[in-house]
């Protein structure tokens, strides 16, 4: 193994939940009798950022971030991991490596964790209930960097503030593109 740390990103790198959001942001858009824009659109706008997608297609409707995490959280029951996912989790942990999720997620994270038979390979998960700063701000990572006297670091994301928040804390970043399997992180 190259690293003895992987700081993983949950939805787009662990989980492929963007086809789930996609599908809970029309049905929600849906539901507020809104006019629902093409899939590749809606699911492009959730891949730059949540906030994104609500600022192009809701931001006049009021709740409509609560209803939208209803929708999603009732179809992430059944989360769907990238192939290679949980192999490469174990691998590490099984070299004595250690792995650590951040997500901007709340708490549920840790539900989903456990529906996807992955919980136990991570040392430890960062929340959104965690109080920290939203990616890309490093603070997440400098408090894991700090804990546990990180040197060899690798944070794994999907997107760009992923990578630019892992630079910022002077660690090794990977982005994974969903079109391979994870293994790859191990090379």
């Amino acid at each position: 193994m190259k690293y003895q740390d992987y700081i993983w990103d949950l939805g787009g790198t662990l989980l492929d939940n963007y086809e789930i959001s996609t599908r809970a942001f029309c049905d929600t858009l849906e539901e507020y009798g809104r006019t629902v824009p093409a899939h590749d659109e809606v699911y492009s706008a959730l891949k730059i950022s949540t906030a994104e997608a609500i600022n192009r297609y809701a931001k006049d409707v009021p709740d409509f971030l609560e209803h939208y995490k209803y929708h999603e959280g009732i179809d992430l029951a059944n989360p769907i991991l990238f192939k290679g996912a949980k192999e490469t989790l174990s691998r590490i942990v099984n070299s004595g490596g250690r792995n650590f999720l951040w997500s901007h997620r709340n708490n549920q994270v840790l539900d989903i964790l456990n529906r996807a038979d992955i919980d136990q390979y991570f040392e430890e998960v960062v929340t959104g209930d965690s109080g920290f700063a939203r990616k890309p701000d490093p603070s997440a990572l400098l408090y894991l960097k700090d804990k546990y006297d990180m040197t060899n670091a690798l944070v794994i994301g999907d997107r760009e503030i992923d990578l630019e928040a892992g630079r910022a804390a002077g660690m090794a970043v990977y982005q994974f593109d969903g079109q391979e399997s994870l293994e790859v992180v191990l090379g």
